[in-house]
Order: structure tokens, then C-alpha cells, then sequence
């Protein structure tokens, strides 16, 4: 029997900065088409952790492995090829104020494609409608709600149509309807698309939604891994706390 590869595999990773030891030896693994919740106090190396899986850092020692492919091994072609099958669900929706939502996701489509103009506008419309904003088109980041923004910033993370999706806590300061809203849209992609998710999250209600699996950082460690519900009921001082 051929072994199934995973889509994402972290090995041992360290990472310090200066004498700030940051990830102490964290080793993750995710399957093709799964979700990994990645969770834990602040300065637990959550986001250094999802950083590595994009090359924007690179291990002090340890490996990073996406799609077969070791990203801390790649040259810049290879790696700037790599992460256009990666989408990226920025904590704060890092939309251009200045761009209507239009423009926003046109362009990541002009810098990285190359569809015509009438191609590139249906595929914004197609992107939009399924987040159910397709009225939205004309609009300001300036003129939406919390949760519109965050459901327009993964239109654009998605609109190159993505193998993986990584996201910096989607659900951050949105009311619990908005939570929902966005969460089930990270599960259709996953039932629709396929795509392989790895979220960091402090929302429980998130994770309930979202996670196949999940991994708990303290002090630089995977403290605990597997189902939410192994992690709730964890005998860990650190596991007590966190799910109350």
C-alpha cells in the first residue's frame, strides 16, 4: 500500500530570536483536505509556527515540508511558486483601505495571473457571491462590517484557488453570528474544494466548527495534540485554563 504524504509537515522545528527561544522542537502534521487548529497562550509561537509553513521564516533547525516540498530548502522561484497554491487569512483582513473590494481581490489576480480583464471580473464576482456579499463589489473596506471584511479578505485569499489555506485567528473580535458565518465558509472549502486549513484560533466556538484536529502550544512545545475534545478534557494545568 502506497503511504499517503501529508500536505504539511513540521519536524522538529526550533526558532529563537536572539535569546528569545521561540518553537523548542514543535513537530505538526496535517493531511491533504484536513483542519489543524493551532492553539495556545500569546507568545506560545503560534504565528512563527504558521510562518514557517509559508517561507516568510526560516527554522534555526528542524524541516518544513508542504506538498513533498521543503520550503526551508527552496530558491526563490520555487518558493514563490509554492506559495501561490497557498492562501493566507490575515488576522486583521489586511485589506487596502484605499481599494473598493473590486480592486482588492483584482489585484492579486493582475500580479499573479494572467486572465483577461473581462476573466479576471467574473472571477471576482464568483469570489465574492460565494462569501454571499456579491453586491460588495463597489464598496470600501471602510463601508463593511467586522465580518464582511474578514469574509472579503478570504474571498481574496482564495481567489487563486489554493491548494492550502492558512489562517491568523479569522474569527478575532467578531460577534458570535460573524464567528459562525466565517467558520462555516472555512468548512466548505474543505468539503467543496478540498483545501487543506491550518487556523490559529483562541475561539472556541471556531475550532468546534472547524478542526479535525489540534495542537496546543506552551512555551515554545506541542503540549497536546489531537481532537478538540482530547484537548478540553487534558488533565495539563495550561489545557485546564485555557478551556476553562
Amino acid at each position: 500500500m502506497t503511504e499517503i504524504q501529508p500536505e504539511i509537515e513540521i519536524r522538529n522545528l526550533h526558532k529563537a530570536f536572539g535569546e528569545r527561544k521561540i518553537l523548542q522542537g514543535v513537530s505538526v502534521c496535517v493531511s491533504r483536505g484536513s483542519t489543524l487548529a493551532v492553539m495556545g497562550g500569546s507568545g506560545t509561537g503560534k504565528s512563527v509556527l504558521l510562518k514557517h509553513m509559508v517561507g516568510l521564516m526560516a527554522p534555526d533547525s528542524g524541516e518544513v515540508w508542504v506538498q513533498g516540498k521543503r520550503v526551508d530548502q527552496l530558491d526563490r522561484s520555487s518558493l514563490n511558486a509554492l506559495r501561490l497554491r497557498i492562501g493566507y487569512l490575515f488576522q486583521g483582513g489586511a485589506l487596502f483601505d484605499s481599494m473598493t473590494v473590486e480592486e482588492n481581490l483584482d489585484f492579486v489576480l493582475r500580479r499573479h495571473s494572467t486572465r483577461s480583464h473581462s476573466e479576471r471580473t467574473e472571477q471576482i464576482q464568483e469570489a465574492i457571491a460565494w462569501v454571499n456579499l456579491p453586491h460588495a463589489a463597489a464598496q470600501y473596506p471602510a463601508e463593511l462590517s467586522g465580518g464582511q471584511k474578514k469574509r472579503i479578505a478570504l474571498a481574496r485569499a482564495i481567489i487563486l484557488r489554493p491548494d492550502i489555506l492558512l489562517c491568523d485567528e479569522p474569527t478575532t473580535g467578531l460577534d458570535p453570528v460573524s464567528v459562525r458565518t466565517v467558520s462555516n465558509l472555512i468548512m466548505r472549502l474543505k468539503a467543496e474544494r478540498g483545501i487543506t486549513t491550518v487556523a490559529i484560533t483562541h475561539d472556541l466556538l471556531c475550532a468546534e466548527i472547524i478542526a479535525d484536529q489540534a495542537t496546543f502550544l506552551y512555551r515554545g512545545k506541542a503540549l497536546a495534540e489531537g481532537t478538540l475534545d482530547e484537548l478540553r478534557t487534558g488533565a495539563h494545568p495550561q489545557l485546564r485554563e485555557f478551556f476553562g
